[in-house]
């Protein structure tokens, strides 16, 4: 079984059709895996690099700051103390890693789940062509055809260069290219275009590139 999904062009007509899978689709939408891919995307996102200094690692004196007894004050073993005055954190913040392990499996689960709901409520779009010239305001005014809603997303194929060019530094949409799809930016997005590009790629799956590795003769010359 497959939806269909007109295409259309910079004008609002339509030039063709686009058979979505509904294993991809019309999944089951599932809330709470969904929450916790994106927890753990979030998560996975946190630097992680904070850091208080403990009463070992302030500086100061070991001395005692006054005698045990006799004073009516509360007996002080250290002014690096965390009750002292420029004394050390108690329980002090360490830097630490967020990741959360999500196993494939789940993560596309998830992105099937958002995909379905976007699609039953008409929330995704296919446009032919982004645009035939590097010109911000007509690519702008071609993926705004479909919604005027706050938050959009735009998938865009790698080999568009002049879509990317022309949409990379609109501040009112969210620009990705299709291997770069994720549940969190779906959910984020009230709409999402993909050029008819894209969406065959992302049909098609992942590639596996081969990546090219400089020697260092190369890099140092």
């Amino acid at each position: 079984m497959a939806l269909t999904l007109e295409v259309k062009n910079t004008e609002g007509k339509k030039v063709g059709s686009v058979d979505l899978p509904a294993d991809i689709f019309d999944a089951q939408t599932n809330v709470p895996l969904i929450h916790q891919v994106v927890t753990a995307q979030l998560a996975a996102a946190r630097q992680g690099t904070q850091k208080a200094k403990n009463r070992g690692e302030t500086s100061g004196s070991g001395k005692k700051p006054f005698k045990q007894k006799g004073t009516g004050r509360a007996r002080q073993g250290s002014i690096r103390a965390p009750l002292q005055r420029g004394g050390g954190a108690a329980h002090a913040v360490r830097p630490r890693s967020y990741f959360q392990r999500t196993p494939k499996k789940m993560i596309a689960a998830a992105l099937r789940g958002v995909l379905s709901d976007r699609q039953r409520n008409d929330r995704i779009h296919v446009l032919d062509s982004i645009s035939s010239a590097p010109s911000t305001k007509a690519a702008i005014a071609a993926v705004r055809q479909f919604s005027e809603r706050k938050n959009l997303l735009v998938v865009v194929s790698r080999t568009e260069d002049l879509a990317w060019r022309s949409l990379r530094n609109a501040d009112d949409l969210h620009l990705l290219v299709p291997d770069q799809l994720n549940a969190y930016d779906i959910l984020k997005s009230d709409d999402i275009v993909f050029s008819e590009s894209a969406i065959k790629d992302f049909l098609a799956g992942p590639r596996k590139v081969a990546k090219a590795v400089a020697r260092e003769s190369e890099v140092n010359a």
